[in-house]
């Protein structure tokens, strides 16, 4: 009597395994992709809150906001674009972007409403999608 002792997975339960791990993959990769720009968001956000503290130091050393960065002791994270600031007697804002999300502002305002999301509070930084 010959027995067979054959040891292995047949092709249909390799098919399902293979459509198994594809359903889990469609399901995780879009929710990763969303966690991607929530922490490219949080980066916008904390560069603009460092900023405010260098800004904050250059005042009570001059008496007065600067737009130029490099009187700021200050460096933005990578992937982070350079910040477009506006000063003004008393008060500045400044607007950043990120290189890897397409259309997303970060926007900060101190003693001047915020152009981006009005009900903003002061020193609050916001962003959105145009």
């Amino acid at each position: 009597m010959h027995q067979d002792n054959r040891r292995g997975f047949t092709l249909i339960e390799l098919l399902i395994v293979v459509v198994i791990i594809g359903i889990l993959a469609a399901i995780a990769i879009p929710k990763f992709a969303n966690t991607k720009e929530k922490a490219y968001v949080a980066q916008m956000k904390s560069d603009l809150r460092n900023l405010v503290n260098a800004e904050e130091a250059f005042f009570s050393d001059s008496v007065h906001y600067t737009s130029t960065l490099g009187n700021l002791k200050w460096r933005q994270s990578t992937g982070v674009n350079t910040p477009t600031i506006v000063t003004g007697s008393g008060f500045w804002s400044a607007t950043v972007s990120h290189t890897l999300i397409a259309g997303m502002t970060c926007e900060i305002a101190i003693n001047t409403p915020n152009s981006l999301v009005s009900t903003a509070g002061d020193g609050e930084p916001v962003c959105q999608r145009p």
